[in-house]
């Protein structure tokens, strides 16, 4: 996304932060853009969950009021954006395995957060996180229940709790499934992170799931970043996108990891 176009998008969730729902017509006239883009704007923000198109026009999803600084957060916006329709693809599938009455893990990461708004309308599910955008995203919806892990965030942009405080709150809890983000993923290296107060967290989230999916897009295939979160023997699913290479699927399958390219 240009930084023009990312403007008009925060522009136009302040508009409908402060008016609820608009026309594509007020739209056009309010940011001097055409319809055309404006339609794409709101087709974007649709898929990212923080509107709903109506006819002529949209209106803020629920989700989208709750936290309005997070949504004008540059650094996250831009994570999110790259890779996104992978993304999506990966989010859709990760979420299509969680079941009614299973305590899901969802770690911080743009890629998990796609996964916390694809459940954000399901019900009886306990979702346990230690990212403060999901534990928001989720809040709207009385049928979840939602555990935050508590902790401190120490950088900005990341939305991710860390310290004594998160891993103590995770020491309470078994996962059924927990939904990884990283930074890199190799197969002889494993899962990795660049901040190792996050890593530790991640970890400690790993060692309390009876079943570990790593979420990434391919570009984060064969990366390795400063800071461990586990070996690929201890990774049961890695739920990725088409642009992995077929022999780097052969590697983690001989790992022992299952491999869904979607």
């Amino acid at each position: 996304m240009s930084s023009k176009t990312d403007r008009r998008a925060k522009d136009i969730l302040r508009l409908l932060l402060k008016h609820g729902k608009t026309s594509v017509e007020e739209l056009t006239a309010a940011l001097a853009a055409s319809p055309a883009s404006i339609r794409r704007d709101l087709v974007r923000l649709e898929e990212s969950g923080l509107v709903h198109r109506t006819h002529g026009g949209a209106m803020l999803s629920g989700n989208a009021a709750v936290y309005e600084p997070f949504r004008f957060d540059a650094a996250f916006a831009v994570r999110e954006d790259r890779f996104a329709a992978e993304k999506q693809r990966i989010a859709h599938a990760a979420a299509a395995l969680v079941q009614e009455n299973e305590t899901v893990g969802l770690a911080a990461g743009t890629t998990t957060t796609l996964v916390a708004r694809q459940l954000a309308h399901r019900r009886d599910i306990h979702v346990i996180t230690n990212a403060v955008n999901i534990g928001m995203e989720l809040s709207s919806n009385s049928r979840l229940r939602t555990t935050m892990t508590g902790g401190a965030m120490l950088w900005a942009g990341a939305f991710s709790l860390v310290g004594p405080a998160a891993l103590e709150t995770l020491h309470m809890f078994i996962m059924d499934k927990l939904f990884l983000s990283v930074t890199g993923l190799d197969s002889e290296r494993g899962a990795t992170m660049i901040e190792p107060e996050e890593a530790a967290v991640f970890r400690a989230m790993e060692r309390q799931s009876r079943q570990v999916i790593v979420v990434a897009d391919s570009s984060k295939i064969g990366s390795v970043s400063p800071a461990v979160i586990c070996a690929p023997e201890e990774i049961d699913m890695l739920i990725t996108d088409d642009g992995i290479a077929e022999e780097t699927v052969a590697a983690f399958q001989a790992r022992g990891v299952k491999v869904l390219a979607v």
